[in-house]
């Protein structure tokens, strides 16, 4: 994380977040974009280390890019007015807005901002995007042109310090746990009582599969726990793919999923998305379920204890994944606050049948000692 952090903000510093418009070079044709990022969103890594430097080598002066932290106070005003302008209540970043076009995610910016480029090169150049709020905080002369301006905020290879009115232009998160809560109070809340009720599961769990009073009827499997894990596949299956193909979720009012998703958290040790993780670990609870109830003897005691033990995990990690989201992160995932329901749930549910399992199974052990 710290390497990753170290990384981009130098590149951050040295190539995207520039000086501000009085101190920047001149161009008489240039596009000018406004990039809304945030320090944990590793779409943004992408763009910004990956996306914009051939862009830049390419265009030079004629491309100029300003970058906003949405985590500070000023970018985060600035966010919002960007969303309202093109009729959102919130939305996800990267988001980069050029002339009256906004573009979301690691997918869209690469493909479709070259061809904007052009497009607006050929017909003059681009203001900077009518955002309310922007050229005083960025400190942009109101009297430019329709077209370009004559001191624009060139996004060059510098390390000048960037624009006063947003200071913390970084990719480095210093805010408090509580500053971030606040920043989604509603789904962070939720996610807050989701970890509770996990907590509690947890202990319950644990104090019942301790308990010495045995089990004398046999386990009639339901179809609870299948169906659980159908919704938590789909659920997963949803969140793999927002994850995989760099799209922009779908949420709902409470919350904030793109911000979740494209943290740096969205990805195991920054490599395996964890959406992918929630269908494997689906599957397996799914086949170990199967196995119990299909099967006899040792074979299905083993699956009873493994559907537990896949459910157990699962729901711990899902605990560590609720933490972060309103603590660390500072926004919640509706799809993750369900999916860690849903599995909890099927824990519960695994804590009789394993129970019976492993009695029998030491039943079973001591007529062979």
């Amino acid at each position: 994380m710290k390497k990753f952090r170290a990384t981009i903000a130098i590149l951050a510093l040295a190539i995207l977040l520039t000086a501000s418009p009085a101190q920047a070079q001149t161009s008489d044709t240039a596009v000018h974009a406004i990039l809304f990022y945030s320090p944990n969103c590793g779409h943004c890594h992408y763009v910004i280390t990956e996306t914009f430097p051939p862009l830049f080598e390419k265009y030079g002066d004629q491309l100029q890019i300003v970058g906003v932290d949405i985590t500070q106070p000023d970018g985060q005003t600035l966010f919002l007015a960007a969303l309202e302008k093109f009729g959102y209540e919130q939305g996800g970043v990267p988001f980069l807005v050029v002339g009256d076009v906004y573009l979301i995610g690691s997918v869209d910016i690469p493909e479709q901002f070259p061809i904007l480029i052009e497009t607006y090169l050929a017909q003059g150049g681009v203001d900077w995007p009518d955002i309310p709020g922007l050229r005083e905080t960025l400190g942009i002369p109101a009297t430019q042109s329709p077209q370009t301006g004559p001191e624009p905020a060139a996004a060059t290879q510098t390390s000048s310090p960037p624009p006063a009115a947003l200071p913390n232009l970084t990719l480095t998160d210093n805010a408090t746990w509580r500053e971030k809560f606040v920043r989604d109070p509603a789904g962070n809340s939720l996610a807050v009582l989701t970890l509770l009720f996990m907590l509690a599961a947890v202990f319950w769990s644990v104090v019942e599969f301790g308990k010495k009073k045995k089990l004398k009827s046999p386990i009639k499997w339901s179809w609870d726990i299948p169906i659980l894990c159908l919704m938590g596949f789909g659920v997963a299956g949803y969140l793999a793919y927002v994850e995989t193909a760099h799209v922009t979720a779908v949420c709902g009012p409470v919350g904030d999923c793109n911000t979740v998703q494209q943290s740096a958290y969205a990805r195991l040790f920054g490599i395996l998305p964890i959406g992918v993780l929630g269908v494997a670990g689906y599957i397996a609870i799914a086949a170990a379920w199967l196995t119990a109830r299909l099967t006899k003897g040792q074979a299905a005691s083993w699956a009873a204890l493994a559907l537990l033990a896949f459910s157990g995990f699962g729901t711990l990690f899902s605990i560590y994944l609720t933490f972060l989201e309103p603590f660390v992160i500072g926004a919640t995932c509706a799809w993750c606050l369900t999916s860690a329901f849903l599995i909890t749930v099927i824990m519960i549910l695994s804590i009789r049948p394993a129970k019976f399992a492993m009695e029998k199974l030491k039943l079973r052990r001591a007529r062979f000692q």
